[in-house]
Formats: C-alpha cells, sequence, structure tokens
C-alpha cells in the first residue's frame, strides 16, 4: 500500500479482488485508533481535562471579579487573549490550504492529510470565537453586536466571517466524513449504546448508493471553492481590526496580507505535528509516509519565505523612516524589552526553518517534526509581538495613571485561561480522533485509482 499510496492516476492498477483486500485492509488500519484506547492515551485526555478544569476556574474567578484580576488595563487592553485568538483564527486557515487549494489545483498526495486538516480548522475557530467572549469583561453583552452592530464597525466584520467560516469549516469536515460515519456505524458494534446512536445519525442512512455518492461529492466540490475566500476574508477583516485602528505598529495597508502569510505558515506547521503524531501514536506510517512529510516540508520552506517578504515590507519601512511614535515601538522590539522575544522568532521561527527545510535529511519525519514546533511556538509569540508592543505605545499617552499600567505581563488567570484554550484544541483533536478514521478512506484510494463509488454501486446491485 505504501509504495502506491502517491500514485496520481486515476485508473487503478490492480485486480477486484486486490482491490476489495485493500479497501479491507485500510479499513482495519483507520478503525484500530477508535477501538482501543491505550493508557497513555488516556493520560493525555485527563491531563487535557486537568488543565481545562483549572483554566474554568480561573474563568470563573475573572467572571465574579471582574478583569481586574488579570493584567489588562487601559493601556494594553488586548492582550494574551487576542494574541490567542489572532493565532487561532491563523491556524484554522489550514483546512482551506491543505483540503481546498491543494485539492482543486490536483496535488494528489494531499489526500491522506485532509482530516487532519480540517480538524485542526474547525477546533481553531470553535475556540477562536470563545476567547473572544472570554476577552469580553461583561460576556452578555456579546448580544449587543447582534442587536446594535453596525455594518461600518470591523469587529461586526470579524463576527460575520467567523461565523461563515465555522459553519463552511464544519460542513467541509462533515460532508467527506459520511461514509466513514457509515463504515464506523457498520463495523463497531460493540461500542457502547451512546457512541453507536451519535454513528446512526450523523450517517443520515448512508449506504454507498449512486446518488448520495454524487451529492456528497458536489457538495465537497462546492465547499472546495467557497472556502478558500472565506478562510482569506477570515484573517484579512481581523488584520483590519488592527489597520483600521490608529496605533504606531498598526497603521498598515500591508496587514492583510501579512497575516494571511502568517497564517499558513502556522497552519502547516500544525499539520506536520499532528501528522507525526498519528502516524505514530495510531499505527499510520503506511498512510502518512515519508513523501508526505517531504511535500509538507517543502511547502513550509515556500510559506516561510513568503512570511518573511511580508515581515520585510513590514518593518523596513517604517525602521527607514523612523517618525516619533513608531520609533519608540521599533527600538523596543529590535534592542529593547521585547527584543528577547522578537529576535528569537524571527531567526528560529522562520528564518532557521526555511533554511534548514532545503535539505532533505531535515524534512524526515522527527526532524522536520522539531522544526515545525518552533515555527508554532513562533507563530504564537509572533501574535503576542503583533497585539502587545503596540498597545504600550498610543499616539497620545494616556495621563494621570499608574506607572505600573505602561507596561504588561499577564497574570495567572490569564494564564490558566489561555492555557486550557489551547488544551481544549488538542481535546476536540484527540475526541475526534477516537471517534471517526483520522485518514479518509475514499479520497485515498480514489488517490490510487480506485473508485469506492464504483465498487458501492456494484455491491448495492
Amino acid at each position: 500500500m505504501e509504495k502506491n499510496i502517491h500514485h496520481t492516476a486515476h485508473h487503478s492498477e490492480h485486480t477486484p479482488a486486490e482491490e476489495i483486500a485493500m479497501r479491507r485492509e485500510m479499513r482495519d488500519d483507520v478503525l484500530r485508533p477508535i477501538r482501543h484506547t491505550s493508557l497513555l492515551g488516556k493520560l493525555w485526555i485527563a491531563t487535557l481535562l486537568v488543565v481545562i478544569g483549572i483554566g474554568c476556574y480561573a474563568y470563573y474567578i475573572q467572571l465574579t471579579n471582574g478583569l481586574k484580576v488579570t493584567s489588562l488595563r487601559d493601556y494594553a487592553s488586548w492582550g494574551l487573549y487576542i494574541s490567542n485568538f489572532v493565532f487561532f483564527v491563523a491556524i484554522s486557515l489550514v483546512g482551506a490550504l491543505i483540503s481546498s487549494v491543494l485539492r482543486l489545483t490536483n496535488f494528489e498526495w494531499h489526500r491522506p492529510l485532509t482530516r487532519v486538516a480540517e480538524i485542526i480548522a474547525v477546533a481553531g475557530i470553535m475556540f477562536a470565537g470563545l476567547i473572544i467572549i472570554i476577552d469580553m469583561g461583561r460576556p452578555e453583552r456579546l448580544l449587543n453586536i447582534f442587536i446594535h452592530g453596525r455594518i461600518q464597525s470591523p469587529i461586526v466584520w470579524d463576527v460575520i466571517v467567523v461565523s461563515t467560516y465555522l459553519v463552511t469549516s464544519v460542513l467541509f469536515l462533515y460532508f467527506p466524513l459520511l461514509p466513514a460515519i457509515a463504515l464506523c456505524r457498520d463495523e463497531l458494534t460493540d461500542k457502547p449504546k451512546w457512541q453507536r446512536w451519535l454513528y446512526k445519525v450523523l450517517a443520515l442512512g448512508w449506504d454507498g448508493n449512486e446518488k448520495q455518492w454524487k451529492l456528497m461529492k458536489k457538495c465537497v466540490s462546492i465547499l472546495s471553492v467557497l472556502v478558500i475566500p472565506l478562510a482569506i476574508s477570515i484573517h484579512t477583516v481581523t488584520a483590519w481590526l488592527f489597520a483600521t485602528t490608529l496605533r504606531p505598529g498598526w497603521d498598515s495597508t500591508n496587514f492583510g496580507p501579512y497575516f494571511v502569510a502568517g497564517a499558513f505558515q502556522a497552519g502547516t506547521a500544525c499539520v506536520i505535528i499532528a501528522m507525526f503524531v498519528f502516524s505514530r501514536a495510531y499505527n499510520l506510517k503506511k498512510y502518512l509516509t515519508d513523501l508526505h512529510f517531504d511535500r509538507m516540508g517543502k511547502l513550509l520552506v515556500f510559506l516561510c519565505l513568503v512570511y518573511a517578504y511580508f515581515n520585510v515590507n513590514e518593518y523596513l519601512v517604517p525602521a527607514f523612516k523612523m517618525r516619533e511614535a513608531e520609533a519608540n515601538l521599533l527600538n523596543d522590539l529590535f534592542s529593547g524589552p521585547f527584543s528577547k522575544v522578537y529576535w528569537p522568532v524571527q531567526i528560529f521561527g522562520m528564518a532557521l526553518p526555511a533554511i534548514l527545510l532545503l535539505f532533505r535529511k531535515m524534512r524526515r519525519p522527527l526532524p522536520i517534526t522539531i522544526i515545525a514546533l518552533f515555527v508554532v511556538v513562533g507563530a504564537w509569540l509572533k501574535r503576542y509581538l503583533i497585539v502587545t508592543p503596540i498597545m504600550l505605545h498610543p499616539y497620545l499617552p494616556i495621563q494621570n495613571v499608574p506607572a505600573n499600567w505602561a507596561s504588561y505581563f499577564p497574570s495567572w488567570v490569564e494564564i490558566s485561561i489561555v492555557s486550557a484554550s489551547l488544551a481544549g484544541v488538542l481535546l476536540i483533536i484527540t475526541l475526534f480522533s477516537k471517534l471517526f478514521p483520522m485518514i479518509s478512506i475514499w479520497e485515498t484510494m480514489e488517490g490510487e485509482g480506485i473508485d469506492l463509488e464504483e465498487m458501492d454501486n456494484q455491491n448495492n446491485k
């Protein structure tokens, strides 16, 4: 299977008996992680639940005492929460990149990666919306956006695109999943009653007939086109939230493409890490092969270079002019208190990965996963640098405030809540992988030239 999984031919080179055997083998492989959960897997889920529990307690304190328990003040009114929001929006774009862009451009090797990318996208955008509510001192006032929202406000734009992209991403994950849900319904008869009921409801009566296959593939094709402008718009509009605010460092027409390029880079690195974890933990190496890591490494090099280009645009122009307000900000980033974060992010999160991944040996599973970890950490810290230092340098300094308001370091409440949100994303991905196959059988075998629609139609006759 491994040697053939990368063929791009659309006509099968296998006999009908071989095709049936391959399908049966793949069914066993993708269902094995759902049938059994190891002790390590249970400990992992328990750890995530503990982190989420601590975060819920911290939010209870924030909800009862107000935002004074955080380090957010009149200067840094946006801090760790908004940094995390921008990061979650960023990684959510990877579903469009892997499942839509590569699908529409006929890069056949993307097929085993689609479900991994799509669940990362769904989990990311879900918590992006949640973290905004957490950032509000009065979350019940969220309703005012829908009742009294003004279309001139970029915040209303963001609510619209986040909501639309969430719905589209869920559908983009769900429709291609229908054959797998039906497989779980038919094969996993020893599972608890609630789980069997879940499969039955979600399968929507799927039996693999010709009409169902054609309708599902048509929906996937339509969503593949729709999700690309939605994905680009969600991060562009998020960038406009900053760019339309009159502050040094944000007053930039470069922010839209700058954010989109960084989002594709961060999301690709997340998929690489997930590929490594699932291939090892669930023994899926024959589907998530060295070739996939190699291709994803090349893609990450390209995205790092594109992101580097926009970084040069973002910092070179204001650095050349060094107007007073922007000069203070740039000095803080280049040589001041934030330089200890800024330079490692540029070097280890963008420059070095692009250089190292040019070498084939560094695109093997373990090295590229380590490099991807640096990229993801750098991507998160980059969002922190976009939000926090700029808040501390308004054009008009605030008068008669305590001196410590001019600096910002997150409180334990903020750190706990943000950690819980990160754990929440990982928990959604983990639980999804324990309920549904992480490799799409029909898409992967279609890349082999084996049409499961035709096989099902023959069986139904």
